[in-house]
C-alpha cells in the first residue's frame, strides 16, 4: 500500500548521462523519420554532416531518466498496474545533439481516488547541463496507479485537462511509423518487453507488442513541427498530452492541429484506421522560426 508521505519525500540520486549525435539519430529513426533520403528536414535529424544536424526536443524524455523506480518494493505501488497518463515537457533552451546532461527526479503530488479507483502520482525531471548548470527541460509526469486508490492521501488537487476544439483542425500531419519502430526505439533506453516480445504482450492483454507512448508523443512533435510551417526542432518550446490508447507499430499517425494563439496550439493524434485518439488534450507551443528557409522546407509525410 501506498504510504503518501513516504513516498512524495523518496529522494532519487541524480542520473549523469552521457549522449552523442549517435543517440539523437537513434531517437529519431525510432519515431520513423527518414522514410524520403531527400527530405532535408528529416535528414537534419537523421545525418550528422546534415548543415541543420540538431537533436529533436522530445529526446529529453529519455535522458537522464531514473528509470521505473516504481518496481522499488518501498515505493507501495502496485507496478503491473501502472500506467503513464500524461506527459508534458518544457524545453529553456535547444538541445544540443550531444553533451553530458544531470536528471534531477522528484514526486510533486500524489492524489487517492479512492478505493477501486487508483492513484495518481506526479513527478518532475529537471534536465541540467552537467558542466555548466544551465537549465535544458522540465519534464513532467502523470502515473495512473490503478491499483492503488484508498490509501488515506488527499483527493485532490487534480489536473484539469485542456478541452479540445470543436471546430475542424487548422492542419493535418500524417505520419506511418514503421513495424520495427518498437524495436528501434526501445533502444533509446525503454527496454519493456512489452514492447518487444509477443508472449509478454498477450499477458497484457495484447495480440502482438505496441509501440511505446513515448514514440507516438516524439511523432506528434514531430508532426506538429512538419504541419505549422517549417522542421526547425528549436521552435518548439513545450509539449503536453495525454495517452488514450495503445499504438501499434506500422501504424499511420494523424495529428491535428489547432492554433490557439501566435505560439500555442491544440492537437490530438489519431489512428484513421481504426478510429481511436491514441493522444487528447494536447497543447504545444512554438516560438518563432530561427530559420529563414524553413517555409520553403519539403515535409516527412502529408499534410494539409
Amino acid at each position: 500500500m501506498i504510504d503518501h508521505d513516504r513516498l512524495l519525500a523518496r529522494t532519487f540520486p541524480p542520473v549523469e548521462q552521457v549522449y552523442d549525435h549517435r543517440d539523437s539519430i537513434l531517437y529519431a529513426l525510432g519515431l520513423g523519420i527518414g522514410s524520403d533520403p531527400l527530405n532535408p528536414a528529416a535528414l537534419g535529424v537523421t545525418y550528422e554532416r546534415a548543415p541543420d544536424f540538431a537533436a529533436l526536443p522530445t529526446m529529453v524524455v529519455v535522458l537522464g531518466s531514473s528509470g521505473f523506480w516504481a518496481m522499488e518494493p518501498d515505493t507501495g505501488i502496485t507496478w503491473q498496474q501502472l500506467l503513464h497518463g500524461e506527459q508534458a515537457i518544457t524545453l529553456h533552451g535547444s538541445l544540443p545533439p550531444a553533451g553530458r546532461l544531470t536528471g534531477r527526479t522528484r514526486i510533486t503530488g500524489i492524489v487517492d481516488k479512492g478505493p477501486g479507483r487508483g492513484a495518481l502520482i506526479y513527478s518532475e525531471r529537471s534536465l541540467t547541463d552537467t558542466a555548466t548548470g544551465r537549465l535544458i527541460a522540465t519534464i513532467e509526469v502523470t502515473s495512473f496507479a490503478r491499483a492503488d486508490g484508498g490509501f488515506g492521501g488527499p483527493a485532490g488537487p487534480v489536473k484539469t485537462p485542456q478541452p479540445t476544439p470543436e471546430r475542424a483542425p487548422d492542419a493535418v500531419h500524417e505520419h506511418a511509423t514503421l513495424p520495427q519502430s518498437a524495436l528501434i526505439y526501445r533502444l533509446s533506453g525503454d527496454p519493456n518487453p512489452l514492447h518487444a516480445d509477443p508472449a509478454v504482450a498477450r499477458e497484457a492483454g495484447f495480440d502482438r507488442p505496441i509501440l511505446h507512448g513515448l514514440c507516438s508523443y516524439g511523432v506528434a512533435g514531430w508532426s506538429i513541427l512538419q504541419a505549422t510551417g517549417g522542421g526547425d526542432p528549436a521552435r518548439l518550446t513545450a509539449l503536453s498530452a495525454r495517452f488514450s490508447s495503445p499504438v501499434f507499430p506500422g501504424e499511420t499517425l494523424r495529428t491535428e492541429i489547432w492554433r490557439e494563439g501566435p505560439e500555442d496550439y491544440a492537437f490530438r493524434t489519431r489512428v484513421p484506421a481504426r478510429d481511436v485518439t491514441v493522444l487528447s488534450h494536447g497543447r504545444a507551443r512554438l516560438a518563432a522560426s530561427a530559420r529563414s528557409s524553413d517555409s520553403a522546407r519539403p515535409t516527412e509525410g502529408s499534410a494539409r
